[in-house]
Parts: structure tokens; C-alpha cells; sequence
């Protein structure tokens, strides 16, 4: 017999009945039945029943355990009483009777129990993520993440990509995010850095002539903590293509998270990626304040401002006299109630706003009627032209927010959010995909006037050099995001692989031709050499699991997370170096007055 198991925890039936067998697992739970122990036994594939009495030459042993000993114990499979089956395990019909029994490993007093549901402060899981990755939700999340990492990569291998790895320690490249820096011990006073993303080595694989290339890619950022990002590093599924255009990127990756949504979700209802729309910037940022809508809810906002233009509610009516400004309004069906309304005046003061105006229509016997401090200042027919454009009806409302559309975009995409959810308009039992395609490449800063880069530096401009030599502000690029309930899952480009287009867009930005040959040298010389048309996109792993496993937070889908200060409580990072290797590298820590 092996040395430490015949079986796991989730393989004996009633078929294995009379047959001797040896198990090791942690002990998940002892309960003491009038002198006779039992033990639920775990293993990382499943639970079985094991029972001890005093007649087991082994049962003063077996008194002393405690939960989350690891033991190994050899026994004799029995049936259980039909009154005494557990349906809920696969191995519910049979129990081991305990013969002998080894300690493995012994467990002091627990920080966290693994048995049960309790929760636990964010440091204790984090501290003792060995122990808190013994719980069975967080086996099942790590695993389910295993899984979707395989399919995801035999789902690319069946669309003729292969798999090549690009270096970890590389040039520092702007991302968007900050570098984590490397010391070059043999360059004193030079750094190396941890690659934001493979973006420029996978380009000049296709500039190598490779046409299709993909990894599962650890990327690293140093960046400020959030529910839906790692402070540190992440997984993503990374992938380029040459000799394609938008639509050719779409239809390869489409399939394959559909796929793996499909495989994983549950029976949760996935749009087909053949229905996933693809939506203008623009279109998002006015219809969902965001753009990563969540299209489970249906809601939609609407410009409203000629409503409120000369209206008798002065504060809309004067903003709407500066350049630029607008009202919009976020429809609320079946939201038509003064409570439900105060509600959210009260989600808005907590957004930092002084409120929201708002209008709710009610049956008042004799007809319909408009009722809200707004309904009174603009007057009936005003108040029934918004009614019949945002199509609402008795028992509906609508909320209105104001300004320039960058400084309440987000809080009205919040709102519609929480209303959504609210009123029970968000679909829960579904996965909704959408393209989010034409974003702006240049955005102008409001206090210097200058131009810069709003999204990624490398896509090919709308129009190529001629739509450059126009408003900058108007230049779209061929950039696109897939978002999915209310999360960015994908982001890619078509990228600009003319050295002539490059440096005019980066002119455009502020950047001269020498500050683009020093900081994108490699990538600049490549294309001199008959770059191909090429363009791809990188899949969040650690979101599209989140997603999957129901989670809200990226943490109970990371096998070992750091806490929201970017700190490795269980290996302590990080840690202080010591002088010797400070020596080695040239450098002095100063310390801050």
C-alpha cells in the first residue's frame, strides 16, 4: 500500500464496503457521539466520514486531534445506515473505521478556523493565507482560475497561435502606471524594470515575421489598490496579430471569452459574441457614464437641456448659459416615489454632490401628475416633454444631473448603477458584453492648455497622418475595450507601425523626435525594417475569474494577494535590504525628514 493514501477524500462508495483503505487529509472536524469520535477528513478533492471507538487499538491516539492535524489513517470501509446518508458528499453513503492512525503534521492554536463560514479581518486572511486557502471557497476559486488558464490557452492553440515568453526584467516603457525599478548591480546608478505589460516585445515579435502570438503574461504596476486591481502584479491573457485589421481582432479573442464564460459561468446566460455591440466612446461616456458599461441594466441617459434652457429652474437654466455645459437625465421605471427618491438625494451627498433634482410622476386619481421641487419650477408641459422623451409612465421617475459632462460623468454612471440594482432592473443571471470601440487619442488639460495622450500612444490613428494634421481633439484611434458587467476585461489597438505616423502623433503630444528614439528606440528602429500591419488586445485573467466565481473583490481570486498598502504580510514584503547588498548595488537609502 502506498505509504500515505490508497484513495483521496472524495473516491470511496458503497462499492469500496469491506475493503481496507488508507487516507491522509487534515482533520476538518471532530464531534464526540457518546464516546465514539468522528472525524470529517479533507483533502483537496473532497470530504469523507472517519469514526473511532473504543475498541480501535488506536482510539487514546485519536482523542488527542485536533482541527487541521494532518493525519494518515488506514481503516475499513462500512456502509452507512440509510437514515445516516449524507446526500451532499459523493462519499455520504460510506464511513472508515479508524485501525491505525500516523500524525503528519500537528496544528497549534488556529488564527483562523477553516471549518465554517466566520468572517475574518482582511490582515488575519492575508497574514495566514495558507490556512485561509484551505477553506473550501477558496479551494474552489483557485482551482476554477486553473481551469480557465488551461481552456483559455487550449482555446488559442485551436485558433493556430502559439505560446512565446518576452522578458521579465527589460527598459522602463510609460504604460500609464508606474515602473517597479530594478538596480543593475553590474551598471552602478542604472535600473532595469518589471514589464507594465508585454506591449512593445510582442510588436516586434510580429515585426519578426511570428503573425500570431499569445502568452499568459504576468504584468507589474505599481499602482494604487482597488476592489477590481492588484497594487503589484497581475495575469493577463496577451495577444498579437498581424495582417489584420479591428474586426479581424474581435472575431479571434470574442470566441474565446465567450467560450470560457460559457465552460465556466454556471448557467449564467452569456450573449453570443455575435449580439455584443460595439459602442463609440462618446456613446458610452453619454448613455452609462462609464466606459465599461454594465448593459444587464437597461437604463439609459438622455440629453435633456433644451428642457431646462429659459425654464423657471434657475440653476440648471444658468449653467446651461456657459460653453459646454448640459443637463442629462437617468431614467428611473417603477423608481416613482418620494422615499425612493430621497434615497438617492442621499447617494448623491455622499458622492459630494449637494444633491440631485429629480421628478417623479404619480396616479392622482383624475390623471397623472408631476411631483419634485423640479416639476414645480419648469412647469407642466416641460415636465411632460421630458416624461414622453426618456418614456416613462405612472410610477416612474427621472433624475438630472448637470455641468461639464467630465465632471459628473462618473457620478451619474454610479447612480445609474445603484438605480439599476435598486429597482431590480439589472439582470444578476447573465454575463452582457460590449466593444467599446473610437476612443479619443489626445485629450487637452484645462489648466495649461496642453495636449496629451488620454489613451494608448501606439494605436493607429483614425484616418492615419491625414486626420494628424487636423483638430487633435477629433482624432480617433483604432482602440477598443471589452467590457462586461460593469468591468474592462480586454484592452487592445491597431498600432501605428509607420515610423512617419508615430512621430507626428507624438509630436502632437509634445514629444520631439529624439525623445521617442531615446525612451521607444528598439521599437522606433523595427519598424524601419518593413513593419507589417498588426494590432491585438490583453485579457485581465485575474477579472475574468472574479467574474466567474461571483467575487467582488480580486483578492479571493489570487492565490496570494498583497493588502491594500501593497504589503506581503505573510513573507513580509517589503522588507529592508541590508547594507552588504546595498554596497553590491551602488545605492543609499535617505532616509525622509
Amino acid at each position: 500500500m502506498h505509504a500515505y493514501r490508497s484513495h483521496t477524500c472524495a473516491q470511496l462508495t458503497k462499492e469500496n464496503v469491506g475493503e481496507t483503505v488508507r487516507l491522509a487529509g487534515w482533520v476538518h472536524r471532530v464531534r464526540d457521539h457518546g464516546g465514539v469520535l468522528f472525524i470529517d477528513l479533507r483533502d483537496h478533492y473532497g470530504v469523507t466520514q472517519v469514526l473511532c471507538d473504543p475498541d480501535s487499538p488506536v482510539f487514546s491516539e485519536v482523542e488527542k486531534v485536533r482541527s487541521e492535524w494532518c493525519i494518515r489513517i488506514d481503516g475499513t470501509v462500512k456502509a452507512r445506515d440509510e437514515s445516516l446518508v449524507n446526500t451532499k458528499l459523493p462519499t455520504g453513503e460510506i464511513e472508515v473505521y479508524i485501525r491505525d492512525m500516523e500524525v503528519l503534521g500537528s496544528a497549534g492554536e488556529l488564527p483562523l478556523m477553516v471549518f465554517g463560514d466566520q468572517e475574518y479581518p482582511e490582515e488575519t486572511r492575508l497574514k495566514y493565507r495558507y490556512l485561509d486557502l484551505r477553506r473550501e471557497a477558496m479551494q474552489q476559486n483557485m482551482t476554477l482560475r486553473s481551469d480557465v488558464v488551461a481552456s483559455v490557452r487550449r482555446r488559442m492553440w485551436d485558433k493556430g497561435f502559439r505560446e512565446y515568453q518576452t522578458p521579465i526584467i527589460t527598459a522602463s516603457s510609460p504604460e500609464g502606471a508606474r515602473d517597479f525599478l530594478v538596480p543593475s548591480r553590474l551598471h552602478p546608478g542604472k535600473f532595469y524594470a518589471l514589464p507594465q505589460a508585454p506591449q512593445l516585445f510582442k510588436q516586434l515579435i510580429m515585426v519578426s515575421g511570428f503573425d500570431k502570438y499569445f502568452q499568459i503574461a504576468p504584468c507589474f504596476r505599481d499602482e494604487d489598490p482597488r476592489a477590481d486591481r492588484s497594487p503589484t502584479d497581475f495575469y493577463q491573457l496577451d495577444l498579437e496579430m498581424s495582417f489584420v485589421e479591428q474586426q479581424d481582432v474581435f472575431d479571434t479573442v470574442s470566441p474565446v471569452i465567450a467560450g470560457v464564460f460559457e465552460e465556466f459561468g454556471g448557467g449564467r446566460k452569456v450573449d453570443t459574441p455575435e449580439s455584443w455591440p460595439q459602442i463609440p466612446y462618446a456613446e458610452a461616456a453619454l448613455k452609462y457614464g462609464t466606459d465599461k458599461p454594465d448593459l444587464r441594466n437597461p437604463i439609459e441617459m438622455q440629453v435633456v437641456s433644451e428642457h431646462f434652457a429659459g425654464s423657471g429652474f434657475a440653476i440648471f437654466a444658468k449653467l446651461l448659459e456657459q460653453e459646454g455645459t448640459e443637463i442629462r437625465a437617468i431614467p428611473a421605471p417603477t423608481g416613482g416615489s418620494r422615499k425612493f427618491c430621497d434615497r438617492m438625494n442621499a447617494f448623491a451627498q455622499k458622492e459630494g454632490l449637494p444633491g440631485m433634482g429629480y421628478i417623479f410622476w404619480r396616479d392622482q386619481g383624475n390623471g397623472m401628475e408631476a411631483a419634485g421641487p423640479l416639476a414645480k419650477n419648469i412647469g407642466p408641459e416641460r415636465t411632460e416633454a421630458i416624461r414622453q422623451q426618456l418614456g416613462l409612465d405612472v410610477g416612474d421617475a427621472a433624475f438630472f444631473l448637470g455641468g461639464k459632462p467630465k465632471t459628473f460623468e462618473a457620478v451619474a454612471g454610479r447612480a445609474r448603477t445603484v438605480i439599476g440594482d435598486e429597482l431590480g432592473l439589472t439582470d444578476k443571471d447573465r454575463f452582457a458584453f460590449a466593444w467599446i470601440v473610437d476612443f479619443p487619442i489626445y485629450e487637452k488639460d484645462d489648466e495649461t492648455g496642453e495636449i496629451d495622450f488620454e489613451h494608448n500612444p501606439f494605436s493607429m490613428p483614425q484616418g492615419g497622418a491625414e486626420a494628424l494634421a487636423g483638430d487633435p481633439l477629433a482624432v480617433k484611434g483604432y482602440q477598443y475595450d471589452l467590457a462586461c458587467n460593469g468591468y474592462e476585461l480586454v484592452s487592445g489597438a491597431i498600432r501605428n507601425h509607420k515610423p512617419e505616423v508615430m512621430l507626428k502623433a507624438f509630436e502632437i503630444a509634445g514629444y520631439g523626435e529624439d525623445e521617442v528614439k531615446a525612451r521607444f528606440g528598439g521599437l522606433y528602429t523595427a519598424f524601419q525594417y518593413g513593419a507589417p500591419p498588426h494590432g491585438g488586445c490583453a485579457a485581465g485573467i485575474d477579472r475574468i475569474v472574479m467574474l466567474l466565481a461571483d467575487e467582488e473583490n480580486l483578492r479571493e481570486v489570487v492565490m496570494f494577494p498583497m493588502n491594500q498598502r501593497a504589503e506581503d504580510l505573510m513573507m513580509g514584503a517589503p522588507s529592508l535590504p541590508t547594507n552588504e547588498q546595498l554596497r553590491e548595488l551602488s545605492l543609499r537609502v535617505v532616509k525622509e525628514d
